[in-house]
């Protein structure tokens, strides 16, 4: 087999059809990557505050248990499973009717959905305290730890609701190729929370009403995430006329609904095993804090490079679905997976090179100690095992809906909570919250690897050797890179006092310095043709 076939390609016509398009991915995965960067990164200074304010105490607890149910509805319910069934069904019915037609599908969906989802958190209110009783009932052995969590949640409850219609904002925007509003939104509700932090910690209160008063903040960062979409909206042409479809009346808003029931499965791998994970850790103390802290600090390179890159991907799955082109969303799969390994295999080398550094940098401040430091490192480093599956099931994930073929990926998903359910069954007692970490990689491993296989055999042959390849040099300039990173702090760790402020900013940014520099000299050693597009755009800048 010649190298054109190897690559699923007919000779230089289709290679530079492939760069063409590989280049049109890196570009605008780079504008969803810069507003989707600054939005962790001002995530990062929000966690730190909440560090600062509650460390691992039980107030930190409550409010990770009392977030955890509107989270994860928002994950199942609005950002991932509405995200997937109603950008195809969008695209699908704006190229049909134009911008008119496409803007009542989306008043109707919102309408619908915000009547669903007011109607189950009311439901979800009534029954908080049964709810927290299932998650956390250790907490009713701490005095009015159980009581301030089911407060908790209540408050947050209607952040679903929130987070829906700003979903659906998103969804409108990003299937009209507007890309940078919505990946700014959550910028915003990180600054709400951090003026709201800053506010709480310079008046001093008590737990008690720091912790309630970073709820309340939550909900109003949600309420920011949906505004600031509504002028790009209005731009565009949309006007607000919500309408119900409850009856499910019109077929779009019946496909985007069917669409939605397996997606809740096929997209909850990762949101149901962190629930599940939850769970068991509020039977060690402290435990569901550090798998908080260190969860959240991997979602920085899982929003900046794997979000980014299946948002790209959700819409030009659904242009090629839309013209029933299969051959071609093979190809936009082959460019996704070979981006995100380029990006995410680095960054799990850093991670888990120099977790200590950068966690106690991040965090080590005010409440939060030595102690807990090195309990979130050691979730830390086993969270970025998984950091390559996480990424990449974003990517091939939304192929599946924009055909309709849902059931691939909730049979996927189910299969990836039901392992991690046995291994934290079968190995929590003896090992501890560390194992629920693992389960979780291992089970965001097992889903892609289902999801890719069954892409191959369903919708189109993937060029395994092609990537297998590029895979291969990924990770030996990935090596490289993380032995210059472990050198650069060794050296630094002996010349240098860590318990200077000045210090530890040395100890995590000089070696994550010295790394990248080193995994752009050895990509281009090893001619991997993504960073050449990256370098590119750059100089254009």
């Amino acid at each position: 087999m010649n190298p054109e076939q190897a690559d699923g390609g007919h000779g230089p016509a289709r290679r530079e059809v492939r760069t063409t398009g590989g280049h049109r991915l890196v570009r605008a995965a780079g504008l969803i990557s810069a507003a989707t960067m600054l939005s962790r990164l001002l995530g990062l200074v929000r966690e730190q505050l909440f560090a600062v304010l509650l460390g691992a105490s039980r107030f930190a607890d409550a409010f990770i248990v009392g977030f955890r149910v509107p989270n994860l509805l928002r994950d199942l319910f609005a950002e991932g499973a509405l995200s997937q069934a109603f950008v195809p069904t969008f695209k699908a019915s704006l190229k049909r009717g134009g911008t008119e037609a496409a803007y009542h599908l989306g008043n109707r969906v919102a309408g619908t959905l915000l009547t669903v989802i007011a109607a189950i958190t009311i439901l979800a209110a009534a029954a908080t305290p049964e709810i927290v009783h299932v998650m956390a009932g250790d907490f009713a052995d701490t005095p009015g730890k159980f009581e301030l969590t089911v407060l908790l949640t209540r408050i947050m409850l209607p952040f679903l609701a929130v987070v829906s219609l700003a979903a659906v904002a998103m969804g409108m925007l990003n299937a009209q190729n507007r890309y940078a509003t919505p990946a700014l939104a959550p910028a915003l509700f990180n600054l709400v929370c951090i003026a709201a932090g800053i506010g709480l910690w310079a008046a001093g209160l008590d737990g008690t009403k720091v912790v309630i008063g970073w709820a309340g903040a939550t909900l109003v960062g949600g309420i920011a995430q949906l505004v600031i979409q509504i002028p790009a909206l209005w731009r565009e042409g949309w006007r607000p006329r919500l309408t119900l479809d409850l009856g499910l009346r019109d077929p779009e808003v019946r496909r985007v609904a069917v669409l939605m029931v397996p997606a809740i499965a096929g997209l909850a791998a990762v949101q149901v095993n962190v629930f599940v994970n939850t769970i068991f850790a509020t039977q060690e103390a402290g435990a569901a804090a550090w798998l908080n802290y260190a969860f959240r600090f991997l979602q920085l390179p899982i929003g900046v490079f794997g979000v980014a890159i299946a948002t790209v991907s959700t819409t030009r799955f659904a242009d090629a679905a839309a013209d029933g082109n299969r051959a071609r969303m093979a190809e936009q799969l082959g460019e996704g997976l070979r981006l995100v390994a380029f990006l995410t295999v680095p960054a799990t080398v850093g991670l888990v090179v120099l977790a200590e550094p950068i966690v106690s940098l991040i965090y080590q401040h005010g409440r939060f100690g030595s102690g807990d430091t090195l309990a979130t490192v050691a979730a830390l480093e086993l969270y970025s095992l998984g950091l390559v599956a996480y990424a990449a099931v974003k990517v091939v994930a939304p192929s599946f809906y924009a055909l309709g073929l849902s059931r691939v990926p909730m049979m996927a998903s189910i299969g990836a909570v039901a392992g991690n359910l046995a291994l934290n069954v079968t190995l929590h007692p003896f090992y501890g919250y560390r194992v629920l970490a693992l389960g979780t990689s291992l089970a965001a491993t097992l889903n892609f690897g289902m999801l890719y296989w069954s892409f191959h055999r369903r919708i189109a042959p993937v060029a395994h050797a092609a990537l297998l390849r590029h895979l291969a040099r990924v990770s030996l300039a990935g090596a490289i890179m993380g032995a210059a990173a472990w050198g650069s702090h060794a050296l630094l760790a002996a010349l240098l006092d860590p318990r200077s402020l000045v210090s530890r900013l040395a100890l995590a940014v000089v070696p994550v310095l010295v790394g990248v520099a080193v995994y752009g000299l050895s990509a281009r050693a090893l001619a991997i043709p993504e960073l050449e597009h990256y370098t590119r755009r750059l100089r254009r800048h």
